[in-house]
């Protein structure tokens, strides 16, 4: 059985052809139209063993980000690994609805930056950007990617929900919190339960809104006048998040859809003292 036998098998033709695709451009550099033409055949002895190792891994479940150590996004490649969650492609989203409505060379709070994909993505767009994580690993591989890109990004490690460090405003803060309930992991793929970082994913049944509560006091004091804050949320609750920001200050709360028709972010502006 060759490799991208193996992946069709695990997960089906469709995926299983896309991972293997995604598989050969990144790491052997090969595209679609390559393999059309056999060149993935022709692979050394060396690729060809590397490539089983890759295959093997992601059959049993690990997520081929993982694998390869890296995910794209906003066309740009961030180092990933276990403990730092992989970035998704609708958080893309999230950072256009910031560089839309926030003037460029603005200061910018990310709050739980993971892997730096928001924070990274802002400061190379001309923000100036401080980032906040409670994972010392996540803000390693944040801290590497920033040196990798060429980003100017002031790193900082915090609690959020237990947050009072900074003597300073920032003109908006954007968020991609953890905010999948503990009830909705039965439903999940075993690739993300089994490898992606908890902490960085669920949240209690009973607080389903629970770092929307904290960030969105933590903004009534460390977003200046007028200031904007955005919310990557829980399509389940995303009217709740824009009823609470109106609740603890906010105004011109919009919930905004993802390219799936999700009610997928929240934004809103701090009301001018």
């Amino acid at each position: 059985m060759n490799a991208l036998q193996k992946l069709q098998q695990r997960c089906g033709s469709g995926e299983g052809r896309a991972l293997y695709e995604l598989i050969m451009e990144r790491r052997f550099g090969l595209s679609r139209t390559d393999i059309l033409l056999g060149k993935d055949t022709t692979l050394s002895a060396k690729d060809n063993e590397e490539l089983q190792i890759i295959v093997d891994r992601v059959a049993k479940g690990e997520p081929v980000q993982y694998v390869l150590g890296s995910e794209e996004f906003c066309g740009r490649e961030f180092l990933v690994r276990p403990g730092v969650l992989i970035p998704r492609p609708e958080t893309q989203q999230l950072v256009r609805l910031v560089r839309q409505n926030v003037p460029i060379g603005s200061t910018v709070l990310d709050i739980g930056t993971g892997s730096g994909c928001i924070a990274i993505t802002l400061a190379l767009a001309g923000y100036k950007v401080t980032a906040l994580d409670v994972s010392d690993e996540a803000l390693a591989v944040a801290k590497q990617n920033a040196e990798r890109l060429g980003a100017e990004v002031e790193f900082v490690k915090a609690d959020i929900i237990q947050c009072s460090i900074f003597n300073f405003q920032w003109s908006a803060i954007v968020s991609n919190p953890p905010y999948i309930c503990e009830s909705e992991a039965a439903a999940m793929d075993a690739n993300v339960l089994d490898h992606e970082p908890h902490l960085a994913l669920f949240v209690p049944d009973d607080d389903p809104l629970l770092f929307y509560k904290a960030i969105s006091e933590f903004g009534q004091e460390y977003l200046a006048d007028s200031g904007l804050l955005f919310f990557e949320v829980n399509r389940a609750y995303a009217e709740q998040v824009a009823e609470l920001l109106l609740q603890k200050g906010y105004e011109d709360a919009k919930v905004v859809k993802d390219d799936y028709e999700n009610n997928r972010f929240v934004w809103a502006r701090k009301i001018q003292d």
